[in-house]
């Protein structure tokens, strides 16, 4: 996915407070994470994966932990 973040990119675009918003949604049977940058929501990858996703939102509330994020929004 071209227009996708990896980790990396992501953990310098919060130090630089340039995300905008994020959001989890679902993917499937699992819950994926996205960042706005200006217009347009930009999917977080994994090194393998063109999205990563996380089993459970608390698997994600600990990623975002980490990552310095401080608040999401869910969209169900």
């Amino acid at each position: 996915m071209a227009n996708s973040i990896d980790q990396d990119a992501l953990q310098a675009l919060i130090t630089a407070s340039a995300v905008r918003e994020v959001r989890v949604n679902r993917i499937d049977a699992s819950w994926g994470l996205s960042v706005r940058l200006g217009a347009f929501w930009h999917p977080v990858r994994s090194r393998r994966e063109p999205v990563r996703t996380w089993a459970s939102l608390t698997a994600v509330g600990r990623f975002c932990d980490a990552a310095g994020i401080k608040q999401f929004c869910v969209e169900l």
